[in-house]
């Protein structure tokens, strides 16, 4: 299992319609609209990264609204 944190930028005014139809994603397990550099935080799980990437790049960057994403895996130490 690999999980994620994805930060993301969206169109002003969208954070929030971004947050909720992220939520309802296969994978993402929080999904919350905040304030900063990012408009959305979303924390993902996945079997492997491969499936994460397919997550992130076919599902959440497809999201209207969305303008830029960072991926950042959790490791384990």
């Amino acid at each position: 299992m690999v999980q994620a944190y994805i930060l993301i930028q969206t169109e002003v005014g969208k954070a929030a319609s971004v947050a909720a139809e992220i939520a309802n994603l296969a994978g993402v397990t929080l999904a919350e609209d905040v304030t900063g550099p990012y408009d959305v935080i979303v924390r993902a799980e996945a079997a492997d990264v491969n499936e994460l990437g397919k997550l992130v790049v076919a599902r959440v960057q497809g999201i209207d609204g969305i303008t830029r994403t960072l991926t950042c895996p959790i490791v384990h130490f």
